[in-house]
């Protein structure tokens, strides 16, 4: 593969909405337009958290453009402020909340093109 565009109007077709935000996959194996990594936006509403989970097949990164979240990552936090990046490793616990008052948005990053997603307790 030379190259593989998605336009705006494909990506929006492939949004998942959740009660607390939603995910919208623009790049990975799945797809069929990536091999070897997995990049998505994912907006997590005011006063929302996602679910906590982990991934066993690869490093996340995290870019926060707008909002403020408190990240909880195995038994630490951090506050996250647009503009911040975290990077979280294979198989550690982690999950957030959205700490502000406008709907946090970010781009997310994954070493893998077949990202996992692990529910944790």
């Amino acid at each position: 593969m030379k190259y593989a565009a998605r336009t705006a109007s494909e990506a929006e077709a492939r949004r998942i909405t959740e009660d607390w935000g939603s995910l919208n996959w623009l790049a990975s194996k799945q797809i069929g337009n990536a091999e070897g990594v997995t990049v998505g936006r994912a907006i997590i509403k005011a006063g929302q958290s996602n679910p906590r989970h982990s991934h066993s097949t690869c490093e996340e990164v995290l870019y926060l453009l707008r909002g403020r979240l408190e990240h909880f990552i195995g038994d630490e936090s951090v506050i996250l402020e647009a503009g911040d990046t975290l990077v979280m490793a294979p198989y550690v616990a982690h999950y957030a909340i959205n700490i502000g008052q406008e709907d946090a948005d970010m781009i997310v990053a994954y070493s893998s093109g077949e990202r996992d997603f692990r529910p944790e307790p």
